[in-house]
């Protein structure tokens, strides 16, 4: 039987290791210790001692006992990924429109799905964009805008590439229903039925989607968390198969994170263009870099009209809208005519609204905002111990998250449910989703928390200005059975709005 002393020390390194007693927390003296437990001060004396040894909490002459703050663990940078070099057809992507599905239920924590927090979107202010299109266009906001789309808005989004680096005439530009649409017209219109492309790997579900929706070959090309795309790798497969299109997420890659450099964009483009295949870049995500200078874009690059740009306000403004665009440069008169012939137009309203959001400014003030939203504790918390112990935070430059690895990550599907919510909500991502196989590439599992999660009543009282707190997040606490969620609900905030996945997460793209 356990000494008293080695059960109370037990206890406290427990608590300790829960979060319950944090980083330079000042423990009761031994004399309180012992009132509270009714113990012997000898006792709580050799508690103190037992986890003084074993380096949970340290002493402090004249000041009495506190929680020891750990040694920083380090982190291993995850290596490039290592798919077989053979395309193949895409399967296994039978629960992605489950996992849309369940974006729409108020009653479970997204766990899975990019969708941006209402909390930090400037919804009154795209309230007042649509209400003033509809007042002051009344007739042309009824009526069809078919492609390319609606002039004011396509000027305004000329202008903003041109600050990217990519000059491009408005009348290259072609308005679509997001980001998806995007890169399907682009695929559709470079690209036959058992044709070859070559992605990235891992890279969105969404594209993996419309590869199979398509009829094509996924060809995986090895990929770094941090400098994206090999382009060693890229060439040999070039040189190897008969590849119709390249995909690529240069910017704030969906899901590693990764950003290239301007020298890696420009070869991308003309390794892609002396092997005349077309580039297809998305870059969503382009607009939420965490430092003031926007990164360029591979259409910088191209003076030959070989890379088709997609991009989108999804993640900036609102996924509601709906309004998306793409830059098809040679291709133009091919991506026009499915865009006509698929849809007609997109929503009119809409365009005017977002258009007058550019314009005045609205837009580049909200994305000033959005800069100052990072995550706070998720590296150390005021005591200086790492708010996840023994998981290793990684961050992107940009994007929407920051990602977690450890032993809660391992878990290959997550169940959780609103704090307060009536019936048992699930949601579940897995990494099948962003491979067209299983294969495992990174035996590391990783967490990925989006940093827009935002707690709403916080939010409205600091303007949504002031970061996300992860240091109170326990990611042990949300795989626990439904009967314990009532005692962790604190844990399972809908301020966390976390993706699972064994090496990456991400949700709908739009």
């Amino acid at each position: 039987m356990d000494h008293l002393y080695t059960q109370l020390a037990a206890d406290m390194a427990e608590r300790i290791e829960q979060g319950l007693l944090r980083p330079g927390d000042r423990l009761p003296g031994v004399r309180e210790l012992a009132r509270q437990r009714g113990l012997s001060v000898a006792t709580a004396v050799a508690a103190y001692r037992a986890l003084e040894t074993g380096g949970q909490i340290e002493s402090r002459p004249r000041s009495g006992f506190y929680v020891r703050a750990r040694a920083r663990a380090v982190i291993v940078e995850p290596e490039q990924s290592n798919p077989l070099p053979k395309p193949t057809p895409v399967s296994g992507q039978d629960m992605v429109l489950r996992l849309a599905q369940a974006a729409n239920d108020p009653t479970i924590v997204q766990l899975g799905a990019a969708v941006p927090d209402p909390a930090f979107l400037p919804t009154r202010a795209i309230e007042r964009a649509l209400a003033s299109a509809a007042h002051h266009h009344r007739v042309r906001s009824s009526a069809y805008e078919f492609p390319p789309g609606l002039p004011a808005l396509r000027h305004q989004i000329a202008r903003r590439m041109a600050a990217a680096g990519a000059r491009v005439h408005p009348d290259e530009i072609i308005i679509t229903n997001g980001c998806q649409e995007a890169l399907t017209l682009a695929l559709q219109s470079v690209t036959r039925p058992g044709d070859i492309v070559a992605l990235e790997s891992p890279t969105f579900y969404g594209l993996l989607q419309v590869v199979d929706a398509l009829g094509l070959k996924a060809l995986e090309i090895p990929t770094h968390p941090r400098t994206g795309l090999s382009l060693e790798a890229l060439q040999l497969a070039l040189e190897q198969w008969p590849v119709k299109a390249c995909v690529a997420v240069t910017n704030f890659s969906n899901p590693l994170g990764h950003c290239m450099s301007d020298e890696q964009k420009q070869a991308l483009v003309e390794l892609t263009a002396r092997y005349n295949v077309p580039l297809i870049e998305d870059d969503i995500y382009g607009d939420l870099g965490h430092r003031h200078q926007r990164p360029s874009v591979a259409k910088a690059f191209d003076t030959g009209g070989n890379v088709l740009y997609c991009s989108s306000v999804s993640k900036t403004l609102s996924p509601g809208l709906r309004i998306g665009w793409i830059a098809p440069g040679r291709f133009r008169e091919q991506v026009l005519y499915r865009k006509y012939v698929t849809n007609l137009a997109t929503s009119t309203v809409t365009q005017l609204a977002v258009a007058d959001l550019l314009e005045s400014g609205r837009y580049d003030r909200h994305l000033r905002v959005m800069q100052g939203i990072r995550p706070r504790g998720a590296t150390h918390d005021g005591g200086g111990e790492p708010a996840f112990p023994a998981r290793h935070p990684h961050y992107a430059t940009g994007g929407r998250f920051c990602h977690l690895g450890g032993a809660a990550a391992g878990h290959r599907q997550l169940r959780t449910q609103r704090p307060g919510a009536a019936g048992g909500g699930q949601h579940r991502a897995g990494s099948d989703l962003f491979r067209h196989r299983q294969i495992p590439e990174f035996p590391a599992p990783v967490l990925r928390l989006p940093v827009e999660r935002a707690d709403r009543n916080r939010a409205g009282e600091t303007g949504a200005t002031g970061g996300v707190s992860l240091s109170r997040f326990d990611p042990n606490a949300i795989l626990r059975t439904r009967s314990d969620r009532a005692a962790t609900d604190d844990c399972v905030r809908p301020e966390i709005g976390a993706s699972f996945a064994s090496a990456q997460t991400e949700g709908p793209h739009n």
